[in-house]
């Protein structure tokens, strides 16, 4: 193939192959700068808020030992895990994969580390985290004064660099290289599809009963002067429109909203479809799954706004922010769906097209 050019399935549309110029190069690349850029965001200083004469700051690991102390285990062990553990476990993997491509070194660990990159990479939300942060630092400029230290800059070059390093990362044309093939999935039985339908299903269910409380629930507490004020979802976007920040507003609604629903209801009807022997639209139905997989995970970024405000804004009985029950509840909404997108067999929607 020729630069930029890929390899695409006739029937459903899907990326096969991808060839870039020097695209193992690239990989290795700026999957190490990626990972200076993240050692560079940790020692400094992340966030410094400053209200009524009390300054707080932070470094990005201060934000996780704070929801730690704060007996937010979960919480904690959430947004560290997704926005700098497997990221970096994930990119120090591309940068071993590359390497052993580039001298042609077949090892069983290689194999090994080509499967666990595979498995993280969803799992990976650096670049959510910023955004979620960035949307963080709007929700309160005008309850106090904002500074932005070394180690956010830092996380901005990581983000970038991640990103355009999983760009060019194929993972098809990896195993290529390390199996001779891209390694297929067990043959599908009447057995398997009657438990990946029903998985499915248990899946969404689940993720429906807890979208409840995500939203009834408040997903946050402010405390100034003694006095709790409790924030929904839905109440915090309304918050936001009101006081004239719509970009922030409709990234809240989109993220936290639309998309969960979106998600559960597209992968609701698919499964129906699916279920019931459906032979028309395939392509289209094929395209829906696409879409829902790839965006479920940005509904991450109203986990992470709590994450960052409760981490910074911590001074006493003045001003804090705590998260709320609604917190867990909606973090777990997008796990559950993510994991329902997963378990969902796609060939299931072509194997009774004729």
């Amino acid at each position: 193939m020729a630069h930029r050019q890929r390899a695409v399935c006739p029937n459903c549309g899907h990326t096969l192959l991808t060839y870039r110029r020097h695209q193992n190069d690239n990989v290795f690349a700026l999957a190490f700068s990626a990972l200076v850029f993240l050692a560079l965001s940790l020692p400094f200083n992340f966030l410094s808020f400053r209200s009524s004469g009390i300054q707080h700051q932070i470094a990005l690991p201060d934000s996780f030992i704070t929801l730690f102390n704060e007996d937010y285990m979960s919480l904690a062990i959430i947004t560290g895990a997704a926005t700098v553990i497997f990221p970096g476990l994930v990119l120090l993997g591309m940068l071993v994969l590359s390497h052993c491509r580039h001298r042609d070194i077949h090892r069983p660990f290689v194999k090994h580390i080509f499967f666990w990159v595979k498995a993280l990479l969803p799992w990976s939300m650096a670049e959510i985290f910023l955004v979620g942060t960035l949307v963080s630092l709007i929700k309160i400029s005008s309850m106090a004064d904002i500074s932005i230290g070394l180690s956010f800059y830092a996380f901005i070059g990581f983000a970038i660099c991640m990103t355009a390093c999983i760009i060019q990362f194929d993972s098809n044309r990896f195993a290529l290289w390390l199996f001779g093939e891209v390694p297929s999935p067990k043959p599908l039985t009447p057995a398997g599809a009657s438990v990946s339908i029903q998985r499915t299903w248990a899946l969404l269910i689940t993720a429906t009963l807890l979208y409840i409380p995500a939203n009834l629930l408040p997903i946050m507490h402010t405390e100034m002067f003694g006095r709790d004020e409790p924030s929904t979802i839905i109440g915090g976007a309304i918050t936001l429109w009101e006081s004239g920040d719509y970009p922030v507003a409709l990234i809240i609604i989109i993220a936290s909203v639309f998309i969960p629903v979106a998600k559960i209801v597209v992968l609701a009807w698919l499964n129906l479809t699916v279920q019931r022997g459906l032979e028309k639209r395939a392509r289209i139905r094929t395209r829906f799954y696409q879409i829902i997989e790839g965006v479920g995970r940005w509904s991450m970024i109203d986990v992470f706004v709590v994450a960052i405000l409760v981490a910074l804004v911590q001074l006493g009985n003045t001003f804090s922010i705590y998260p709320g029950p609604a917190a867990l509840a909606f973090c777990a909404v997008v796990f559950v769906t993510m994991v329902a997108a997963m378990t969902f067999d796609t060939r299931l929607i072509w194997q009774n097209r004729k």
